[in-house]
């Protein structure tokens, strides 16, 4: 869900415009282009059970992931709480698990599409088919309620919450080392399981069962308030002068760079291995296409600093200083805009290489007809 949205050209507008060499173009936008963090996940042999306690044999042949950083990734510190998770798969369902290090486990919202992120929560995005379109968000808090929605696109863009959408068969447990809303004792963690239906997520009538090395765009957060103890209860602690609670912290899996967790592209990879949990392990690297993209979302970052600052969209690369070819670290490409003030789709075709990719003003990145 949409809490702390810092518009891009918020981020951007401050970089001048002038002309660049290739190789300088991402001057100015690096926090925008770190490297999303990747995981594989794999098979499972056995039923998993949901019920918080991650005790089958495949929980314990499945990889953890890296610990969680702040949203912003490297401008903060290292969050001061461990969170991590681990994944299964088989033809019906994604496993998900986590880990969530917390000495003051508490929750007070109880009912089904409540706002969750209103308390400390964990929470998952999925765009299965990498469009940055048309993505899922699940969040659950320690008493294991589930706030769940779609979006067709992302807010940036105009996009709203489908609240009233919710997964499928979704299953789900929590389980505490230590107890909820008790501020008499020190907890331990909180753990997350879930198993998502591949059905409830597909875009088509049937479950879109995942090819092997086939990926997903997906992320993790976990939303921590500071709190304080007030006549028995968890309060959140309140800024001294405004009254207002503090803001939250974002700490997610793959950083984001801007405190926004509807920026897809910015999301990590999850790479499917048909091989079972506890195999050799796989290197999967991403196909040419994820970095060739990368310059398709420079495009679309420059786009929206160019519309923040004369009201349109720029028609022409050389508005944008957008060299329409680009040769650089072994990659060669042509880049064509055709674009009015309101809309536009940029192409882009590396050499010697059959596939195009497309991008429009809303973000959304597809494979383009040829010409």
């Amino acid at each position: 869900m949409n809490r702390c949205i810092f518009c891009i050209a918020f981020i951007i507008t401050s970089i001048s415009v002038k002309p660049v060499k290739a190789q300088d173009l991402f001057t100015g936008y690096e926090q925008l282009f770190t490297t999303p963090r990747q995981y594989t996940i794999y098979k499972t042999k056995d039923p998993i059970k949901i019920d918080g306690k991650l005790k089958e044999v495949s929980w314990s042949k499945a990889e953890w992931s890296d610990d969680f950083v702040d949203i912003e990734g490297n401008k903060k510190p290292v969050p001061p709480l461990k969170t991590r998770f681990k994944m299964l798969w088989d033809t019906q369902y994604v496993y998900i698990a986590a880990e969530l290090e917390e000495p003051n486990t508490w929750a007070t919202l109880k009912h089904h599409d409540d706002i969750v992120f209103n308390d400390n929560d964990f929470e998952i995005f999925i765009d299965p088919d990498g469009d940055m379109h048309n993505y899922f968000e699940i969040e659950v808090n320690a008493l294991n309620t589930i706030f769940d929605l779609f979006l067709t696109k992302p807010y940036r863009n105009g996009g709203v919450a489908l609240i009233n959408w919710d997964v499928q068969q979704l299953k789900s447990a929590v389980s505490v080392q230590g107890s909820v809303n008790n501020t008499r004792d020190i907890d331990k963690k909180w753990f997350v399981e879930m198993a998502i239906p591949l059905r409830s997520i597909a875009t088509g009538f049937k479950e879109q069962v995942p090819a092997d090395g086939s990926f997903w765009r997906i992320n993790f957060s976990r939303v921590e308030y500071e709190t304080e103890i007030v006549h028995g209860n968890y309060i959140k602690k309140a800024d001294s002068v405004s009254k207002r609670p503090l803001p939250e912290h974002n700490w997610v899996w793959s950083p984001q760079g801007p405190i926004n967790m509807h920026m897809p592209e910015r999301w990590g990879y999850l790479q499917f291995s048909t091989q079972n949990a506890g195999s050799s392990k796989i290197n999967m690297p991403l196909p040419a296409a994820e970095t060739y993209k990368k310059y398709l979302w420079l495009l679309f970052y420059k786009q929206q600093q160019y519309r923040q600052q004369h009201l349109q969209y720029a028609t022409d690369l050389p508005l944008l200083n957008f060299p329409s070819t680009i040769e650089s670290a072994g990659l060669n490409c042509h880049i064509e805009l055709v674009a009015t003030g309101l809309q536009y789709i940029a192409v882009l075709q590396p050499a010697g290489i059959a596939e195009r990719w497309q991008i429009d003003q809303d973000g959304k990145i597809s494979k383009a007809s040829n010409p």
